[in-house]
This record gives C-alpha cells, sequence and structure tokens, in this order.
C-alpha cells in the first residue's frame, strides 16, 4: 500500500466509510456546500480566526476529498452570465471536477418584498415597485436534476451520497433505499435497495437523518476541504 492508498484509507476509516458501501456515487449541491463555514470563527485546527479572516470552500479540496471514497463525483451549481466572477468560478469548476461532471443552468433572481424588520437590516440594494420596497435574492436549486440523475444511473452504484441537507432529497432517499422496479425488454426488474451517505452542514431534518446509513458532519471534514482567507477589504 502506497502512501496515497494509506491516506485514503485513513480517511475513510476516520469517517466511517466501510467496504459494505460498495460504489459510492457522490453529488455536490454546493449551493449547500458553499456557505458550511460561513459563521465559523475557528479554522481546521481549532484556532480563532482574525476578525478580517474566514473560510472558504477549496473546490480542489473537495474535489480531492470526494475522492477518496467515491468511484465519480457530480457537481451542481448556478451561475450568473451577467458576473464575470461567476462564469469564471464556473470555468475552475470544470477544470477541477471536468467538464461533464459539472451541471449547471442559470441563477433566476425572485423579488422579496421585504417587512418593516426586514428592511431595517437589509443589506442588497433596494428597489420598489407600486406593492412596496422589495430585493431580489438569486434561486437555483437543482432538486430535480440530483434526483433524475440518481434514478438514471441507479445501476452504477451502490450508495448514493450527497453533499447537501436538504430535506428536500427525503422521498428521492426513500425510494432509493426501497430498491428500485425497472423494464427491461418488457421484464420488470429490480434494482436492489442503495444505502445512503449524507453529508451534512448544519440541522438536518429527522426524516432524512431517519433513513441515511451514515452522516457525516461538515465540522468532521473542515480541516479536509476548508481554507482560510481575507473577507473582501479585509
Amino acid at each position: 500500500m502506497d502512501l496515497h492508498e494509506l491516506k485514503e484509507q485513513s480517511v475513510k476509516e476516520a469517517l466511517g466509510i466501510e467496504k459494505s458501501f460498495g460504489r459510492i456515487l457522490s453529488f455536490v449541491d454546493f449551493a449547500n456546500v458553499n456557505y458550511w463555514f460561513e459563521e465559523d470563527r475557528y479554522d481546521a485546527e481549532g484556532s480563532v480566526m482574525l476578525e478580517n479572516e474566514k473560510l472558504s470552500i477549496s473546490i480542489e479540496n473537495l474535489k480531492t476529498f470526494s475522492d477518496t471514497f467515491s468511484t465519480d463525483t457530480r457537481f451542481y451549481y448556478g451561475h450568473d452570465s451577467a458576473n464575470p466572477a461567476s462564469l469564471g468560478f464556473l470555468s475552475a469548476t470544470k477544470h477541477v471536477f471536468g467538464k461533464n461532471r459539472v451541471f449547471t443552468k442559470p441563477i433566476q433572481k425572485v423579488k422579496h418584498y421585504l417587512t418593516e424588520q426586514e428592511a431595517g437590516i437589509n443589506t442588497r440594494t433596494l428597489q420598489h415597485d407600486a406593492k412596496g420596497d422589495f430585493i431580489r435574492i438569486p434561486k437555483c436549486n437543482f432538486d430535480v436534476e440530483i434526483c433524475v440523475d440518481a434514478i438514471r444511473l441507479v445501476e452504477n452504484y451502490d450508495t448514493f451520497c450527497l453533499f447537501s441537507s436538504d430535506a428536500d432529497f427525503v422521498h428521492l432517499t426513500r425510494i432509493l433505499k426501497k430498491g428500485i422496479k425497472i423494464n427491461v425488454d418488457s421484464k420488470k426488474v429490480i434494482i436492489p435497495s442503495k444505502k445512503i451517505i449524507l453529508v451534512k452542514g448544519g440541522y438536518i431534518h429527522h426524516s432524512l437523518h431517519d433513513v441515511a446509513d451514515l452522516i457525516i458532519s461538515a465540522q468532521d471534514i473542515k480541516k479536509y476541504i476548508a481554507i482560510k482567507k481575507q473577507k473582501p477589504g479585509g
């Protein structure tokens, strides 16, 4: 066993990923993952960070981490075509994960009318129409795409690994746990039950918690995927 294999084994043992999980296909819902450490005041080594420092997800480290146990990793993230930084990030993810493993679509900006309390703490650009003051909130989720791909590729993995704690995936994970019936040449074929690994940030709904075979906390993998950066203007 070489040094790389030894490191992979060490990571899997630390996280509780056993051989029984078989082929693991990972789905990264990056809009969820991106803010895991947004409020953290301690770095990966447990030291208090300076006021002008923050933790950020390194996509290179995220890919390396996922590769330690995944046979393949699929990355889902929306882009803003009017924002050069967003397009630059998208290009970087394709370089790291592979252009055929990054799945994207334009971000939609949804109107949100502010309550009196929200108006007092709002930091976004304020707009106004006949209904009142509003801001535009970027929204772009990949629940449907991830669910469709998980079913479409169901024969390619033994364990479904989701980097997210979104309760919208409860129905999908329950179906995967039960096994899936498909028609092949007019015959019904049963795809065996899949195991479920959830890599999650904060709170996780009990219905999602109950279906998982293994739950990995973002805090337990901070040292593998996070890097320290200066805050804008810091």
